[in-house]
């Protein structure tokens, strides 16, 4: 992120007069006819009206209306706003000159990719999180949160550190110690990664309810409707005009990668847990962790602790395994999927 908001400064000078230009169409081309013609992958975000071209492990980021244009997540330029005409995205020549220019630079770059991943298993020490009572051999066991999900974290940290002993993979705990929130979304604001590289953060918890018949896991991200400062105000040079644009466009991102993790790990639980337990769905809240986050972030929710069929579950090593195994598929899924694509939907 540092990298990154250097980058933008160098840019952030000339932004204030090129925004203040009023905008006449030039886009005399059909963005998918020219990308089609020049073997450039056109992906679209629909939640957040954003394109991304691709091609030579480069990407070209934009959004219809707007001037600015991002390069490869890291340096922003100037060029003709594209614009929609008949539901067809049109662009002008500079647009498509700069594009095309980016995507000849043959540096060896390799495409963006996850740089590390945080697993923030919750509650701990003193903090038990959630309590549910089984009987195991005719005594009063307790089922503690805390237990639940840093069992689970530790399973999931084996499975993506064998797959992935190139990233960062890294538990915000992993012994029964208390962490205040701040602590661990500290923990994942200051992870070190090089101007090419994305964090993921995946917070585990466990549920509970007054009413005892509740069941299920679900997975929650940050709900579109709250906006989080991603960027320093630096970054835009404390230019009123562009930071608004620099930093709803790198949220926007987040959120739309945050949807699309959120599925992956929600279909990944489905598979391995089965007619076990229920699907409760993808949600969206304004949990600390992941509002304070600042980068893609999900929060699970395993099961209900206080739910007997379910506690008597979350107390099985082996069922706790098979939960593992679903999110470790659905952030493999996804990192396959954003490596290629930046989280973005093919138009092809």
């Amino acid at each position: 992120m540092e990298k990154l908001i250097k980058k933008f400064e160098l840019c952030a000078f000339f932004a204030f007069a090129l925004l203040l230009q009023p905008v006449f169409s030039q886009n005399n081309y059909s963005l998918i006819q020219k990308t089609e013609e020049s073997g450039i992958t056109f992906y679209w975000d629909s939640l957040t009206s954003t394109g991304m071209l691709e091609k030579n492990n480069h990407q070209l980021t934009f959004r219809p209306g707007e001037k600015i244009v991002v390069l490869d997540s890291s340096l922003i330029i100037f060029t003709d706003a594209p614009t929609i005409e008949n539901n067809e995205i049109k662009i002008s020549e500079d647009f498509f000159s700069k594009a095309t220019e980016h995507f000849s630079n043959t540096d060896g770059k390799s495409g963006y990719k996850i740089g590390a991943i945080i697993i923030d298993p919750g509650h701990g020490g003193k903090d038990p999180g959630a309590i549910g009572t089984i009987t195991v051999n005719g005594k009063s066991v307790k089922v503690q949160e805390k237990d639940v999900v840093l069992t689970t974290g530790k399973k999931l940290y084996s499975m993506l550190k064998k797959q992935y002993p190139e990233k960062q993979i890294i538990m915000t705990r992993s012994t029964d110690v208390f962490l205040t929130l701040n602590e661990r979304t500290d923990i994942a604001n200051n992870v070190k990664l090089s101007e090419d590289e994305a964090i993921l953060f995946v917070a585990i918890h466990a549920n509970a309810s007054l009413d005892k018949k509740s069941s299920g896991y679900e997975v929650w991200y940050l709900s579109p409707g709250y906006r989080r400062t991603v960027i320093d105000k630096s970054a835009a040079d404390n230019d009123k005009t562009l930071f608004p644009i620099l930093n709803s466009m790198m949220e926007e991102e987040y959120t739309t990668e945050s949807i699309l993790i959120a599925k992956f790990i929600m279909d990944g639980l489905q598979v391995q847990i089965g007619d076990k337990s229920k699907a409760r769905g993808i949600k969206a809240e304004e949990w600390f962790v992941v509002k304070h986050a600042n980068m893609p972030s999900v929060l699970i929710e395993v099961g209900f602790v206080t739910n007997q069929k379910e506690a008597e579950l979350l107390h099985s090593d082996e069922y706790l395994q098979k939960i593992s195994e679903g999110i470790y598929n659905g952030i493999r899924a996804f990192v396959t999927h954003f490596e290629r694509s930046r989280g973005f939907t093919s138009t092809k």
